[in-house]
């Protein structure tokens, strides 16, 4: 090979896995998630995954949410409309993509005229499994780390 060729160089290295996540973790690149165990509130979800240095997790597509899915349980996602009824925003502060999500048959409701401003993955039987929820139950929850691979090609 001359040395105009064009080429690419593949590197694979394992990154360190944050102590804090070791006890039930799964990957989907580019993030590693930590799925609990026990059972909380939103918010004291949200702050767990904060103090692993994560946050509830964004699903960004059709294939993150079908592997998620795959763990058949309610779990909290990162999303709430606490800020205003009916505006849905992940906890990064970006909108809900009105044309990309998941919400069961007929959710968001805010069923029984309670503040369900919380979202959880709920219905298996459908691929789509969101459903509107009071912040104060308890379910598990999922926290999202994104994996920082940085400069890895230039």
């Amino acid at each position: 090979m001359s040395p105009d060729s064009p080429s690419v160089v593949l590197v694979l290295s394992f990154l360190p896995v944050p102590r804090s996540f070791k006890q039930q973790l799964a990957t989907f690149c580019p993030s590693i998630y930590y799925i609990s165990s026990a059972v909380a509130t939103w918010g004291e979800s949200r702050n767990d995954c904060l103090k692993r240095g994560a946050d509830l997790v964004i699903i960004n597509s059709r294939d993150e949410q079908d592997f998620l899915t795959w763990y058949k349980k309610r779990l909290w996602i990162g999303l709430t409309d606490a800020e205003k009824e009916g505006e849905w925003k992940w906890v990064d502060g970006t909108r809900l993509n009105t044309r990309k999500n998941y919400w069961g048959p007929d959710e968001p409701n805010s069923d029984l005229g309670e503040n369900e401003d919380c979202g959880e993955m709920r219905f298996f039987e459908s691929e789509n499994n969101w459903n509107d929820v009071s912040c104060g139950i308890k379910n598990s929850w999922i926290c999202e780390r994104k994996l920082q691979v940085d400069n890895w090609l230039e």
